[in-house]
């Protein structure tokens, strides 16, 4: 049986969603994959949205939504996206904090720097393990 996995920041909207459907595309033989925060967002950030569109051809506002910890199955590993932009309470430890900025705002070159550093995290996992 495969184990949950949920990547975790404060409005899932951006970074977590982006770990979302990284780990959906390259660790779903492995895990079940999900993202959640503690007070969300009404949608996923547009530039995520536009970037990973551009990028990988996959539009993530089709495939995924923004969403709070009580409505995915309790997960097994948890992963923020960085805990020093205020960790959301999910009544669990971190199995790890990648402590990464949040790219919202930002330009589009510190974008896809967040975007290559969360793939190659969770490439990271699919290569050798949390």
């Amino acid at each position: 049986m495969k184990k949950n996995i949920a990547f975790i920041c404060n409005h899932n909207s951006c970074r977590s969603q982006i770990a979302e459907y990284f780990g959906k595309k390259y660790l779903s033989d492995m895990y079940n994959v999900y993202s959640a925060g503690s007070q969300i967002k009404s949608e996923i950030n547009k530039d995520a949205i536009r970037l990973i569109k551009e990028l990988y051809n996959d539009d993530i506002s089709l495939m995924q939504k923004p969403k709070t910890i009580n409505y995915i199955p309790k997960p097994d590993i948890i992963i923020s996206m960085g805990c020093y932009n205020g960790c959301p309470y999910v009544n669990e430890e971190f199995t790890a904090d990648w402590q990464l900025d949040d790219p919202t705002g930002k330009s589009d070159d510190e974008f896809i720097k967040v975007i290559n550093e969360i793939k190659e995290k969770v490439l990271n996992i699919k290569n050798n393990g949390i």
